[in-house]
């Protein structure tokens, strides 16, 4: 379930925010009813990054060693195939 909060819940509701996160879903905050930011746990957005950077560093790897180029739909299609195989882990 989607979590959305006013900012102002930073200051006055933290524990229940960070409940929140620590079972690992984020929440969206939003000030003057506008999305704000999304506050989540260090492990997910750990996650988050490493998965990045390992994607950035294959694809370095493999523009290294092949000379087949692939359109922007090919590399995003895959991308987000691996994305949802390891949300479903």
């Amino acid at each position: 379930m989607i979590n959305i909060r006013p900012v102002t819940d930073l200051r006055y509701k933290f524990s229940e925010i960070e409940n929140v996160v620590k079972e690992g879903d984020p929440v969206y905050l939003t000030k003057n009813g506008y999305g704000s930011m999304v506050v989540m746990s260090i492990e997910s957005y750990s996650r988050l990054v490493d998965y990045t950077e390992d994607a950035l560093d294959e694809a370095d790897h493999y523009a290294a060693v092949n000379t087949k180029r692939m359109s922007h739909e090919e590399v995003f299609s895959g991308i987000r195939e691996r994305m949802n195989a390891k949300q479903n882990v």
